[in-house]
């Protein structure tokens, strides 16, 4: 099996030494997105609602530069700076997400990249 980079311009450049999204024969793993404006490489304003929007954004927009959608994610981990939020993330996260909805984990951490309150890793499954 071979592996190959995706990479969109309608999503934030990778800040650090990794790859926005690697295909991986069927599979397309894509790196955990934060919700940066990538026309100003800065976070978008507002709350745990508008970073998780930006952050779905720019998870579809790395999606399509591999062929995908969201429709083909299988799994998800959703990392929060603050989980008393979950209700708000989730609100905007359910709307993304056609059923049957992928497989998820979503984790408490101290801190995200560039002070952003979500970011979220997919794995999306194009194989047929």
């Amino acid at each position: 099996m071979t592996k190959a980079a995706v990479c969109s311009a309608e999503a934030p450049a990778a800040i650090g030494p990794y790859s926005q999204a690697i295909r991986a024969g069927g599979f397309l793993f894509v790196s955990g997105q934060v919700p940066l404006d990538p026309r100003t490489g800065t976070l978008v304003p507002g709350g745990v609602a508008e970073q998780t929007q930006r952050v779905l954004d720019n998870l579809a927009a790395v999606l399509r530069a591999g062929g995908l959608t969201l429709a083909e994610v299988v799994k998800t981990t959703v990392f929060m700076t603050d989980l008393g939020r979950f209700a708000e993330m989730n609100e905007v996260y359910a709307k993304a997400f056609p059923a049957p909805a992928p497989a998820r984990a979503t984790v408490q951490v101290s801190a995200l990249p560039r002070g952003a309150q979500v970011e979220i890793e997919a794995v999306a499954w194009g194989g047929g």
